[in-house]
């Protein structure tokens, strides 16, 4: 339960300690001032002297001055808190303003934290009952400094510009009208532009509307914890920023948690789980001159169950889950549609580069791979992305799904970081990736691919391709029954790669955030069953 309104959350140290909260912070939910009261019981006789001194009337007075302190402790208690939170349902996320505006999302809305209700504003459907064997989640009902006000601040999110436009439409984006001419008519509105970093907001909206979502705390298997740690260190990535900005936000988050929560103490976190939008490496500083945040590395956070975009596979509390891409069906028939358009879509490309040079990188792997496809003799279809070329709601993402649609095979090297979000638009449009690093993909994203990657993918280490391998040679020794089978295979697992629209899910099949969803409650039910505990 946040604070009432008019009463802050704490102020943190430069320190980055556990710092005693304000007093009229503590007169609030701290039951201790209640028995440091000025009350003095001779002064209170004296001055109502009709109030008998026998030894019998003393002790009426101190039972009922008991009972009204025990009443108090119990009402302010953190346990009872949460208790009385069962029935409050938080917040569904916020549709975007404008999304040519540079004013922040509810911009007419500027209210802090101070005095946001964060029950207001939205409605979402309550949880269905059934078909959740491992058990059922509960939300934590966060102030909306830790989540919506993050969204709504689209305008703040980067320091290149406002944001408002990429997570407008709760998360998902503008609709992706410009590529209505490369895919079926009937499928125009299931597709948007909709950005890499947008999971938190998807994960929060669906989480809440979730069918193994519990109202009841007591009897969760496992808690959510809708913080938007991505969105938030997102502005302070880049520039003249300090440790204590990029790490504030994190702090405060596990400080309230801590405080409020009896169900994090009582496990240390290892029931917990949270979605951090961006890849494990913006999260782990380890000095502070280092890049990112430490909120990873946080001692509360150790025990946290961490959904990730890119993992780290050393770190088995770190989950990879897929990149968001642009297509966000309405229904089970919807992605049948898709799967079927794509699996007798008719490929005149052996393979394709999707990608731009890395050209202050010394013998980029990128110009080599850039290089083979031009010496192709035509086998390969090239999308350079040099510049913004292929940013969000340009010409150029439409060619990349062209491309990908166009191509038996797609090559993934390695992004930015290991992964990157091209893995998923290839498999998305049904062609088959070809890896050159194997934590590019599978040591990534185990829940959610294939167990055999030979199933559905190529792998040519990276050194061979360096040391003069022709990977149109390596491609074109598949025969074609085997490409349609790796491609049935790709196809057949498209629907734990998406993002679906409604916020209460598909009907039958299960999407990305239902296999997450699964996968905790199945990795925290193990935990319990085998007595094992972090």
């Amino acid at each position: 339960m946040p604070p009432e309104s008019g009463n802050p959350l704490p102020e943190k140290s430069s320190k980055h300690t556990k710092s005693p909260r304000p007093d009229k912070y503590n007169r609030i939910i701290s039951p201790n001032n209640y028995f440091h009261s000025n009350f003095n019981f001779h002064n209170f006789t004296k001055r109502y002297s009709y109030v008998s001194i026998h030894p019998r009337s003393c002790l009426i007075i101190f039972i009922i001055a008991l009972q009204i302190s025990l009443l108090t402790l119990s009402y302010y208690h953190p346990f009872f808190l949460s208790r009385r939170r069962l029935n409050h349902h938080p917040p569904t996320l916020p549709a975007a303003a404008d999304p040519i505006s540079a004013e922040p999302i509810f911009a007419s809305n500027s209210r802090n934290i101070n005095s946001v209700n964060s029950t207001s504003s939205l409605t979402h459907s309550r949880p269905h009952q059934s078909g959740c064997e491992l058990g059922k989640f509960y939300v934590y009902d966060l102030p909306a400094e830790f989540n919506v006000d993050i969204h709504k601040n689209c305008n703040k999110l980067s320091p290149f510009g406002s944001r408002c436009s990429a997570f407008s439409n709760n998360g998902f984006g503008l609709p992706a009208v410009e590529i209505n001419n490369a895919i079926p008519g009937s499928l125009a509105n299931t597709w948007y532009w909709t950005d890499q970093f947008s999971s938190e907001i998807l994960f929060h909206n669906r989480l809440l509307n979730h069918k193994c979502r519990t109202l009841t705390a007591e009897s969760a298997a496992a808690y959510y914890i809708p913080f938007y740690a991505g969105l938030e260190v997102g502005k302070f990535l880049w520039g003249d920023t300090s440790v204590k900005e990029r790490d504030a936000h994190c702090e405060m988050m596990l400080h309230y948690i801590e405080r409020l929560f009896p169900y994090f103490n009582q496990s240390n976190g290892w029931d917990h789980f949270l979605v951090m939008g961006r890849i494990t490496w913006d999260f782990r500083r380890t000095k502070d001159e280092d890049w990112g945040s430490k909120c990873i590395h946080m001692s509360s956070m150790r025990n946290v169950t961490r959904l990730l975009i890119e993992r780290n596979p050393w770190d088995y509390l770190d989950v990879g889950v897929p990149y968001p891409t642009g297509f966000h069906p309405n229904t089970d028939s919807d992605v049948a549609m898709w799967q079927n358009f794509v699996l007798k879509r008719e490929r005149n490309s052996l393979f394709c580069f999707v990608g731009g040079t890395r050209g202050l990188f010394r013998n980029d792997f990128r110009g080599l791979l850039l290089n083979q496809c031009k010496d192709s003799g035509g086998s390969c279809r090239i999308v350079d992305c040099s510049g913004t070329r292929c940013a969000n709601d340009t010409a150029g993402t439409t060619e990349i799904l062209e491309t990908f649609l166009d191509s038996e095979f797609c090559l993934q090297p390695r992004g930015d970081s290991f992964t990157r979000r091209s893995i998923f638009e290839c498999m998305i449009a049904g062609s088959i990736p070809v890896f050159f690093w194997r934590r590019s993909a599978y040591l990534q994203y185990e829940w959610f691919l294939p167990g055999e990657p030979e199933s559905y993918s190529v792998f040519i280490h990276r050194d061979e391709v360096k040391n003069g391998t022709s990977i149109k040679n390596v491609l074109e020794k598949y025969s074609k029954d085997e490409v349609k089978k790796m491609r049935e295979k790709v196809v057949e697992f498209i629907p734990k790669f998406i993002y679906a629209k409604p916020n209460n899910g598909l009907g039958t099949i299960k999407d990305a955030v239902d296999i997450a969803v699964d996968g905790v409650l199945r990795r925290i039910k193990e935990q319990k069953e085998n007595g094992f505990y972090w």
